[in-house]
């Protein structure tokens, strides 16, 4: 089908079709919604060569993939980007995957911005005083940050999740139930959310007069088996920890796994609590002791970010420049009061 035959269905003129498809303001919303639903149905696809030249729009959202020896696929990314994919094929927008070394990040973001190929750009795996803030601050091309970074001003487009309140109330939780002694098992140290999900747990500790000392934080991928080393470990000290914080239920699934071959039962020995990133294929509820979660959906957080950089593309609605978003804190079987007996 092509734009003549498109507009002959709806009844529409070609220049209404047209501009109907590339976000003019003039066109009203209940016409745009019949023409994307008449080309969804129809399978309708512009010439999008043609498209850009008419509109200076490539129609494209970029992305930067740190990719290097010893990084390994991420189960988090994935379903991330599963959720930018969901509002992108909605407004038929696609991907460009640039991938760059992690210490190239900026650079690679730079030339990518560059090429005029992406009409927008999102970040991710934010750090501290994080060079590509700055970078993409100078230049024209809209981007959303997925997190934020520390130590600078905060005065950039971002989505996030509040990590420290989140860490905080697990933490809480664990202490009012009578724990004393804690371990974390946490992403890499040189992330945003890491530090702040440190932050977090710490401070709920504080307020009960307990600490966590270095020697029970491990920082690591996100993988069964780093959760699985790190419980290994933290069982082998003088006073192991009878409450767990896990930054992932990929970790708490390795982590479960250690404890289960000590021959601890989960809830009663030791508890845990993880964040649910809501994985569709890691659901804490079916874990054979169902887990205690701090929950925010990483599928919405990709479907919030997409839609906020194509609304801006195509001038649909205004929508915030900086969500912080709260989680849910799942209380299930995983957490329970600390085993009596335990070194105060």
């Amino acid at each position: 089908m092509n734009l003549k035959q498109l507009s002959q269905l709806l009844g529409l003129s070609q220049t209404t079709v047209s501009r109907a498809l590339n976000g003019y303001p003039e066109v009203n919303a209940e016409t745009r919604r019949r023409v994307l639903e008449a080309v969804r149905e129809t399978g309708y696809r512009p010439n999008r060569a043609a498209q850009r030249l008419a509109t200076g729009r490539a129609g494209s959202i970029g992305l930067v993939m740190p990719t290097a020896d010893g990084i390994y696929s991420d189960v988090h990314f994935g379903e991330f980007l599963a959720g930018l994919g969901d509002e992108a094929v909605k407004h038929d927008f696609h991907f460009v995957i640039n991938p760059s070394h992690p210490d190239d990040e900026a650079a690679t973001c730079r030339k990518l911005v560059a090429s005029g190929n992406v009409d927008a750009i999102f970040l991710a795996y934010m750090r501290e005083k994080d060079p590509r803030i700055p970078m993409l601050k100078s230049l024209k091309t809209p981007f959303v940050v997925h997190g934020r970074t520390i130590g600078v001003p905060t005065d950039y487009p971002f989505l996030d999740i509040d990590n420290t309140g989140a860490f905080y109330d697990a933490a809480r939780l664990l202490a009012q139930l009578g724990h004393r002694h804690f371990a974390l098992i946490n992403g890499p140290d040189h992330l945003a959310f890491a530090m702040r999900r440190k932050k977090g747990a710490k401070r709920a500790l504080a307020e009960h007069g307990l600490t966590l000392p270095e020697e029970c934080i491990y920082h690591a991928r996100m993988t069964d088996e780093q959760g699985f080393q790190a419980m290994e470990r933290f069982l082998r000290l003088d006073t192991p920890p009878t409450a767990i914080l896990c930054s992932s239920t990929v970790l708490a699934l390795g982590a479960v796994r250690a404890i289960n071959q000590a021959g601890l039962k989960l809830g009663q020995d030791i508890s845990l609590i993880a964040h649910d990133d809501v994985l569709p294929m890691l659901r804490p509820e079916n874990f054979s002791v169902p887990l205690t979660t701090t929950r925010s959906s990483l599928r919405a957080a990709g479907q919030r970010i997409a839609q906020r950089l194509i609304a801006g593309i195509l001038n649909l609605e205004v929508l915030p420049q900086q969500e912080l978003w709260k989680t849910d804190l799942i209380v299930r079987a995983s957490t329970g009061p600390a085993p009596a007996g335990k070194p105060a």
